[in-house]
């Protein structure tokens, strides 16, 4: 996932899975997957987030710091991507 040259490097289908997996099961009942780049790191992660509104405020906030920059957001039950 994630190939081509507007990612930083691409992103195991399985990696990708694990976390649509591991949001659905937790107990807080998370409905996104938020998909980060972490330049430090130089890796993505998965934020979860129970409303579609933090996903706005996610971006605004932490792509400000310029650390964290958000790749993509999917929904975690029907795994459509959300724009």
């Amino acid at each position: 996932m994630f190939d081509g040259p507007d990612f930083p490097k691409s992103l195991s289908e399985d990696v990708f899975n694990s976390w649509l997996e591991e949001g659905r099961l937790s107990k807080i009942g998370y409905h996104y997957l938020l998909v980060v780049w972490d330049e430090y790191d130089a890796a993505y992660r998965p934020v979860y987030a129970e409303l579609r509104s933090e996903i706005e405020e996610y971006e605004m906030y932490k792509s400000s710091t310029r650390r964290e920059s958000l790749v993509a957001a999917y929904d975690l039950y029907s795994e459509s991507r959300i724009s």
